[in-house]
């Protein structure tokens, strides 16, 4: 299968910190590292598809520079020997019963590392990242792939404590190790959220519906061909018919349409500033011309802050009254509020002064007109 540059970089870089970690019966060398990968990427590196191929001699040496520049800093900060670790790339199995459907499950897949501290005998399971975009650990507590891997691994030593483990996930290109002690909670949560997974996947796949889930990850997906959101995009000219050329004219026309209507706002903004600078020097409240006049209005908006009045609102007994905090709302509450609560709610008040002006075209006659759409 085809693959672009992003996945090649990633299984080599993988494959270099694999052996990185292997004794035998010494751990590599950093430069033993650097061979190990340099080779492995002028193996790898003719399979494939470049995107750009006017472009590929930069973007990969971009991309082989870049692994160089992970692997030394990675080395530099994890020493080999300074880890125990159990197992590389390790395979799991995990059999999952569906207690609803009376139907077993079977997630297969591969934990990158796993180590084991000697001293307290906890075991860390780590993922190695080579994109950019570092989650937060509230997102890594309810990351799907590390819940998987703890799933496995507690149901692969059902007597050990699922407490017993460190999820982490290692960003390659930062250098750094976000970790989380997954609680027995994730774990139920992991499971019920797998099951729930399959059982709508089994209805897709009883319906024949499989909605497309587009996303940033596309770019990498060797399915485009066959998927419902690109495969139009890809669709041989020898296969195309009227109505293609007939589709291929009104997405034209739409976006011609589009762009002059981009445009029209951007005259239309460009417009207003000219008649409000000159209505404003001229001291002017209506200005005439050709097609008819122009009449600036100034209204004022006052919005209050509903977070800050909210104990207020409380101890009035109303809060409820506004149910989610909303401005409208509390505007209309305000005035049957006793006078005193009312003068504390007003002053977190902030007004705000909104310049609008409104065209009014001529048709016939001087007292024929018509108001058209307000320009704020």
């Amino acid at each position: 299968m085809p693959k672009g540059v992003a996945a090649v970089f990633g299984t080599i870089v993988h494959s270099a910190l694999n052996y990185m970690f292997e004794r035998n019966p010494l751990y590599p060398t950093l430069d033993e590292v650097i061979d190990f990968y340099t080779t492995h990427w002028k193996e790898k590196s003719e399979s494939i598809v470049w995107s750009s191929p006017d472009r590929k001699e930069q973007e990969e040496k971009m991309y082989f520079e870049e692994g160089l520049s992970v692997l030394k800093n990675f080395y530099k900060k994890n020493q080999p020997w300074m880890f125990n670790v159990v197992e590389l790339e390790g395979r799991f199995s995990l059999e999952l019963p569906d207690e609803k459907s009376g139907t077993t499950h079977t997630l297969a897949g591969i934990i990158d590392r796993l180590d084991k501290d000697p001293e307290t005998g906890r075991y860390e399971i780590i993922d190695y990242k080579t994109g950019k975009r570092m989650p937060s650990e509230a997102e890594l507590a309810e990351n799907l792939q590390l819940g998987v891997y703890h799933l496995a691994l507690t149901a692969r030593w059902p007597s050990m404590d699922p407490g017993n483990f460190t999820t982490s996930l290692y960003f390659l290109k930062h250098n750094e190790k976000v970790s989380v002690v997954p609680s027995r909670e994730t774990l139920v949560h992991t499971r019920d959220f797998v099951l729930k997974t399959i059982r709508e996947i089994e209805k897709h796949l009883q319906d024949g519906n499989f909605p497309p889930m587009p996303s940033p990850l596309c770019g990498w997906c060797s399915y485009q061909k066959l998927c419902p959101m690109w495969a139009h995009e890809f669709k041989e000219e020898e296969t195309r018919t009227a109505s293609d050329a007939e589709v291929a004219e009104a997405i034209r026309g739409f976006f011609d349409i589009k762009k002059s209507d981009d445009k029209n706002k951007k005259r239309l903004a460009e417009i207003r500033a000219t008649l409000l600078q000159y209505m404003q020097q001229e001291n002017l409240a209506r200005v005439f011309g050709e097609g008819g006049y122009i009449t600036k209005n100034v209204q004022e908006r006052i919005s209050i802050d509903v977070e800050r009045a909210e104990p207020f609102l409380k101890s009035a007994g109303v809060w409820e009254q506004v149910l989610e905090p909303s401005e409208k709302k509390l505007q209309t509450l305000l005035s049957s509020l006793p006078e005193p609560i009312q003068e504390e709610i007003l002053k977190f008040e902030t007004k705000k002064m909104i310049t609008v002006l409104k065209p009014t075209k001529k048709k016939g006659g001087a007292d024929d007109e018509e108001e058209d759409s307000l320009l704020v």
